[in-house]
Order: structure tokens, then C-alpha cells, then sequence
């Protein structure tokens, strides 16, 4: 059962708590290791945005894309991947070199009729060597004019994915490290739509919609535990 309703309740609060509209936030359903019937059940719950961490296991799942459907890759990129994406993602939210982005150019410049691809830069904001994205906001500086310079490529915004400890003041700063780059990015490049910041998971969405975040990627809380893989 997808359990949406009091998720919605307490992203409600913690917008409130920061002065904020709800309607400035969307939620992702993370649907990793998640079978099809609750991707439709959660589709039919009003859940618009899906996110996928692997190429191969989003191919095997969605097979078809429902009405208004926005489906995510939130996961690592391969380069051997990249051919899979345009059929089937519409957004990439873990660029986090301008090899692949310029990969995924290429291939949508072989796909005419096809919407550009919108895409959010990853910046690794907890300094965890496991993690991926940029490594400082200094080198994902280094790429933007190169990225904003790509055809059929769109960038949007920002991701991150905030620390793994219960600390919620390392979480916050975090969280916050990334929206102040978001507030950066918009003075320097105030052309671009700038219209996502992508923080906060099931343990720590609250903090996350409190530093601002605009898209929240659910998983376990709405689905409850992953099925083992």
C-alpha cells in the first residue's frame, strides 16, 4: 500500500515551519527494487514522478509510460547506458561530469522529435567518498558554461544526497551548502530556469524541505521496505 496521505501531512508542516507553500514541492516516488503494481497503484495515488536508480531494472519495469508520467534516473550514469535514456527517461538528475552530459547530447541529437532532456547537476555536499556527484561546487563551476552550451540538454537544478548520520545539524548544513550553490548558480546564470533543487530522502526529507528543496525522492517511507534484490 502506498502511504502517501500522512507523508503529505507532515511535508505539509514542514513547510510551514519554513514559511513555504506546499505546491512548491513535489515528491518522487523512488521505485528501486519496487514491482510494477506499485508503481501503478502509486501513479493512481497522484504521484506524478518516478525515480530510477539503474538503466536496466527502469527498462524492465517501465515498459510503458502512463499520462503526465516523469520518470528520473537518480542513479550513477554509465556511459554504455547512455543509448537506453531518451526512450525512457526525460530527466537525469545525477550529471556529475560534463563527459556525460556531452554523451547524452550526442545521443539526443540521433533522436529528432524527441523533448530535450532536462538534467540536474549532483553535488556531493557530505564529503562521503561512497557518494557520487561533484566533488565542490569549484569544480561543477568548471563545467557549467560547457553544460549550458550543450544542444537538446537542459539543466534545471540541483541534486545531492545529504549525509548518512543522525545528526541533524550535518544533515542541515548539508542541505543548506546546496541551496546556497542553487542561489549562486541563479545570480550567475540568470537566463537559465532554474527551477529544481533536489534533497531529502525518506529519513530526512523534512530537514531537507525546511533548506529549501523542491523535489523530494521517497522511497521506503511511501512503499515501505525494498523488496530484496
Amino acid at each position: 500500500m502506498v502511504n502517501l496521505e500522512p507523508v503529505m501531512n507532515r511535508i505539509q508542516e514542514a513547510a510551514l515551519r519554513a514559511g513555504r507553500r506546499i505546491e512548491e514541492i513535489r515528491v518522487m516516488g523512488v521505485t528501486k527494487s519496487q514491482p510494477w503494481e506499485i508503481v501503478l497503484e502509486a501513479y493512481q495515488s497522484g504521484i506524478r514522478v518516478f525515480g530510477e536508480n539503474r538503466v536496466q531494472e527502469a527498462r524492465e519495469k517501465y515498459k510503458e509510460l502512463l499520462p503526465g508520467m516523469e520518470l528520473h534516473l537518480i542513479g550513477h550514469l554509465q556511459s554504455n547506458k547512455v543509448k537506453y535514456i531518451p526512450s525512457l527517461f526525460s530527466w537525469v538528475d545525477s550529471i556529475d561530469r560534463f563527459s556525460i552530459a556531452e554523451e547524452l547530447a550526442k545521443r539526443w541529437a540521433k533522436e529528432p522529435g524527441v523533448p530535450s532532456l532536462q538534467i540536474l547537476l549532483e553535488l556531493n555536499t557530505s564529503g562521503e567518498r561512497s557518494k557520487s556527484g561533484y566533488p565542490s561546487y569549484d569544480v561543477l563551476l568548471r563545467d557549467m558554461e560547457r553544460i549550458l552550451s550543450l544542444p537538446h540538454v537542459q539543466v534545471r537544478g540541483l541534486m545531492t544526497v545529504g549525509p548518512l548520520t543522525t545528526d541533524t545539524k550535518v544533515i542541515r548544513t548539508s542541505f543548506r551548502m546546496l541551496n546556497n550553490s542553487f542561489q549562486d548558480l541563479k545570480r550567475r546564470y540568470p537566463e537559465v530556469n532554474w527551477d529544481t533543487l533536489s534533497m531529502g530522502m525518506s529519513g530526512d526529507f523534512e530537514i531537507a524541505i525546511e533548506e529549501g528543496s523542491t523535489l523530494v525522492r521517497l522511497g521506503t517511507i511511501l512503499f515501505g521496505e525494498r523488496r530484496k534484490e
